[in-house]
């Protein structure tokens, strides 16, 4: 019974891990990456692409995978892990290298003091339920009186005294405590101080209130330790310039000249326009106006000519 072709089949699904090629592949592992420098087969391509495709993927992941298992290894609580070497390529970086942060200020009291840092395990043995229980967090170490079914209380206590509100209270401003920290460590490495900023804002006040007065803060009494206000000193052109300045400075004076000069024209007035009406009428009102003008004429008509007939009517009848 000839089982050659069962054998062969066989065989083919399980390719040997060993991958032979012209020109060898190149593993970077530090990259995971693989490079193939060998030319494309053209028959190969054309007869079954998707087939020639598979097989080049096959031929750099088993080659990669063998350089993996090559490297020295580590164990982890996921299992081993291998050490992979520093990369062989160097890649551009598509964005600037970060920059380092800047220490906080517990970071650089520490460094003066000489303070190591210590990391705290998250899980803490608990004594009382014998199990590892979490320091913070859901069921945390940290809210072991706000949770206990019984507390002591002093007897000192006052009547409403509650533990587990104390606790909760507590435990409240410390997080309040250190997210204000945060902050104010963010704002540090900003290059925003808050409390200089106040600074210089209140002494931008006490400046505009020193010279509020009629006397421009002469005569006002001075703070103990307070600076003088320095003003805006006056700048003097050297007695000495180069020709070539002097000319530019005169070429700036002359353009000026002459643009106030196109702001200060006004359009000619109409040849007919030899009376200024606006003169007249503040001459001829004494200074009222045209509307005072016009009334004053308007009545002065009427009451002229009611006079002129009372004063005929009241002869007559005498």
């Amino acid at each position: 019974m000839d089982v050659s072709n069962v054998l062969a089949a066989h065989a083919a699904k399980f390719q040997s891990v060993t991958v032979e090629k012209d020109t060898p592949l190149e593993v970077d592992a530090g990259y995971l990456l693989v490079t193939d420098l060998n030319s494309i087969d053209e028959e190969t391509y054309n007869e079954n692409l998707e087939e020639h495709l598979q097989s080049l993927a096959r031929d750099g992941v088993q080659s990669l995978f063998t350089t993996l298992f090559n490297l020295p290894t580590r164990p982890s609580p996921d299992g081993p892990l291998a050490q992979l070497p520093p990369p062989i390529y160097q890649l551009p970086r598509a964005k600037p290298l970060p920059k380092p942060k800047p220490p906080t200020k517990w970071e650089r009291f520490a460094a003066a003091k000489g303070i190591q840092k210590k990391v705290r395990e998250k899980r803490v043995w608990d004594e009382e339920k014998q199990e590892w229980v979490n320091r913070w967090g859901r069921d945390g170490k940290n809210k072991e009186v706000e949770q206990a079914w019984i507390t002591e209380v002093p007897l000192n206590a006052d009547v409403d005294h509650d533990p587990r509100k104390i606790a909760r209270d507590a435990r409240k401003e410390r997080i309040a405590k250190n997210l204000k920290q945060q902050t104010q460590n963010i704002a540090r490495a900003a290059g925003n101080n808050p409390r200089q900023e106040k600074k210089q804002e209140i002494e931008k006040t006490l400046a505009a209130a020193r010279i509020s007065t009629a006397s421009m803060g002469k005569f006002d009494k001075k703070l103990e330790g307070e600076k003088k206000v320095r003003g805006v000193k006056r700048k003097f052109e050297p007695i000495e310039n180069p020709i070539a300045n002097e000319m530019k400075a005169s070429m700036d004076l002359l353009s000026k000249m002459e643009s106030d000069n196109k702001k200060m024209r006004k359009a000619p007035l109409p040849e007919d326009a030899d009376l200024n009406v606006r003169k007249a009428v503040r001459f001829a009102s004494k200074g009222r106006g045209g509307v005072a003008l016009g009334r004053e004429v308007a009545g002065g008509g009427r009451s002229s000519r009611g006079r002129g007939g009372g004063g005929g009517g009241k002869k007559g009848r005498r």
